[in-house]
């Protein structure tokens, strides 16, 4: 069984910089699909980002492109999210999650992930 523990979440100051990451124990995440969700207060968890597992395959929600970008480190079992130019709609709780799924690709459908950190609250301010 996996555990993820996610950290780097905070306030700061619309127009800022936040890092997320997101640390893996109990089994490698080697070979598997990595993704970012997220979860404002009475809304639905969204797709933010993922990336397949050698990091040549990335995707990203329209909302976040060209601000964030996600990347890991496999030897350290470790995926990261870097968010910049932070807006107040990127409020939310982020999760990290392991897909289920391998391959060459990466998976932006919460139903292909099977494992998930516990959030780490992101709270940008105007």
């Amino acid at each position: 069984q996996v555990q993820l523990v996610e950290s780097g979440g905070g306030l700061v100051q619309a127009g800022g910089s936040l890092r997320l990451s997101c640390a893996a124990s109990g089994r490698t995440l080697n070979m598997h699909s990595m993704g970012w969700f997220r979860q404002a207060p009475g809304k639905e968890r969204e797709f933010v980002a993922c990336i397949n597992w050698n990091g040549a395959s990335t995707s990203y929600a329209d909302s976040v492109k060209g601000r964030f970008t996600i990347s890991r480190d496999n030897a350290k079992n470790t995926v990261y999210l870097q968010m910049n130019s932070l807006k107040p709609e990127d409020t939310a709780v982020y999760y990290c999650a392991k897909s289920r799924l391998y391959g060459s690709t990466c998976y932006r459908a919460i139903e292909d992930y099977n494992h998930w950190g516990q959030g780490t609250q992101v709270t940008v301010s105007s």
